[in-house]
């Protein structure tokens, strides 16, 4: 399975420096001088190698120097740039509790007494943490997003293929707090 460890978001400079939104919990591993990255546009399924030839941090955001792009013209022509590695080069955890998002993906979601809520669909990250966007079961399309957080995700068995989760009240329900309060709506104003 291909797994995206970043990609090109625009050229800095003119010397032929790209601006790499990082996808990957190595980005010095993955983008150390030297090292050789396999690379495609979105939608495409050739890949090119290029050789990482200068990388540096520059206000929090990956900067990379390739051999062979010279100038922002070069640059600029590899925008929107994936660059991806195969899940069989990554190297198992040690850490019972850490997951790759791959891993997750497609796992059966249930509550804590076996009532099934869905699959996982995808991982977000965001600020404020990891979203798991689970797709409801018997449904085609729309997400219910549950915080990946030890309160809330009990247990995760990848060789079972289930994550068990204890909702807080209302988590599950796209309704709550929308619904109005009719026992207040003919209270009196004296």
């Amino acid at each position: 399975m291909e797994l995206v460890v970043g990609r090109v978001a625009k050229s800095h400079g003119i010397k032929g420096e790209l601006v790499v939104d990082v996808r990957t919990d190595e980005p010095e591993d993955r983008f150390a001088v030297g090292s050789v990255l396999r690379g495609r546009k979105p939608r495409e399924s050739t890949l090119k190698s290029y050789t990482v030839e200068a990388a540096r941090d520059h206000s929090g955001r990956l900067l990379l120097r390739l051999e062979g792009v010279s100038d922002r013209g070069d640059a600029d022509a590899l925008r929107g740039t994936l660059f991806v590695i195969d899940s069989s080069e990554l190297e198992p955890s040690d850490d019972p509790d850490e997951f790759y998002d791959h891993e997750l993906e497609g796992l059966k979601v249930v509550l804590t007494d076996g009532a099934e809520v869905g699959s996982v669909i995808e991982v977000l990250h965001s600020a404020a943490g990891e979203l798991l966007s689970i797709r409801r079961a018997g449904e085609t399309s729309g997400e219910l997003l549950i915080p990946f957080v030890a309160a809330i995700v009990t247990s995760v068995s990848i060789a079972d293929g289930v994550v068990v989760i204890e909702p807080p009240e209302g988590l599950l329900d796209p309704d709550f707090g929308d619904k109005s309060n009719s026992d207040n709506s003919n209270a009196d104003s004296d």
